[in-house]
């Protein structure tokens, strides 16, 4: 006969939320085990809190087994995220994890380290002042983008003011390639920019095409995303022939339309790998840079 047939789940269930789940030693110690607990045979709660309290031991186990479901990062080929660090980089965060970052009077230090951050990088893209450099860290290079776009939109405003034009009518608008990664089309989204995408091809090696960009360039445009590795193929998007070709336009139409360079994948690999490359801030019309240690 099968198991099934003689044991009555439920009767065993309802033994178990009887008594307390405890293993006992020979030494009068209490052990206790995630699933030996309550949650073994009670459902867990996701959308509120539990009527009682829950042991760290238990919410670590629980919480530990969940995010097993989740990919292996250093096994993920889809994104940029298969990071590696050294042992001593990882003790530093665990050293500071508890600080609160904002809080710059109470954690000086962090901040002076954060803002000499900024000056490297700045003398490593050949900023003009990187002693003064203006920058920030941030969750990722998604938000860096929404801060560097957001900067080019209220030069742009600030322009218009001053011309005694209108900010709203017909509105800005922001040029990138097709290929664009999913954060740059949400800066449009996120602060009322239209979003004028360029279309990609072979001949453009899947990423912006700076000439086919110039059709989309008006007096309303804040900027130009370039990309420093594109999403779909890692090349480099040309940020020197796309500010030569703005240059020209400024020229022939007195609009200025300056460059941020999304250098995600490639702004900590591009001055090592090729020195010789034209794409940071040695281009004057590049007026904002974000990377990311992927």
């Amino acid at each position: 006969m099968a198991l099934s047939k003689h044991v009555n789940p439920d009767h065993l269930i309802q033994q178990s939320q009887d008594h307390k789940l405890r293993a006992h030693s020979s030494t009068n110690h209490h052990a206790h085990h995630p699933y030996g607990a309550r949650y073994g045979t009670a459902p867990i709660p996701k959308f509120k809190l539990p009527s009682t309290g829950t042991e760290a031991k238990s919410a670590y186990q629980l919480i530990h087994d969940e995010l097993t479901l989740d990919g292996n990062p250093g096994l993920n080929l889809a994104s940029f995220v298969h990071t590696w660090m050294p042992e001593e980089a990882d003790k530093l965060m665990m050293e500071n994890i508890s600080k609160n970052l904002i809080d710059q009077d109470e954690y000086p230090l962090t901040q002076d380290i954060h803002t000499r951050c900024i000056s490297i990088l700045a003398d490593l893209w050949h900023a003009p002042s990187t002693h003064q450099a203006i920058g920030t860290a941030t969750t990722g290079s998604s938000e860096a983008i929404q801060l560097g776009g957001l900067a080019m939109k209220r030069i742009w405003q600030e322009k218009r003011k001053a011309a005694g034009k209108s900010i709203h009518e017909p509105g800005p608008n922001i040029v990138m390639g097709a290929n664009a990664q999913v954060a740059l089309e949400k800066f449009a989204r996120y602060f009322e920019v239209e979003c004028r995408l360029v279309p990609i091809s072979v001949e453009s090696h899947y990423r912006l095409d700076a000439k086919k960009a110039m059709d989309y360039v008006d007096e309303n445009t804040i900027g130009v995303y370039v990309i420093l590795g594109s999403t779909y193929t890692g090349h480099y998007e040309p940020v020197k022939e796309m500010s030569d070709l703005l240059d020209e336009y400024e020229t022939r139409t007195g609009h200025s339309v300056p460059i941020h360079v999304d250098g995600a994948s490639g702004a900590f690999i591009a001055p090592f790998a090729t020195p010789k490359h034209l794409w940071d801030f040695k281009i004057p019309r590049v007026v904002s840079i974000n990377t990311s240690g992927h």
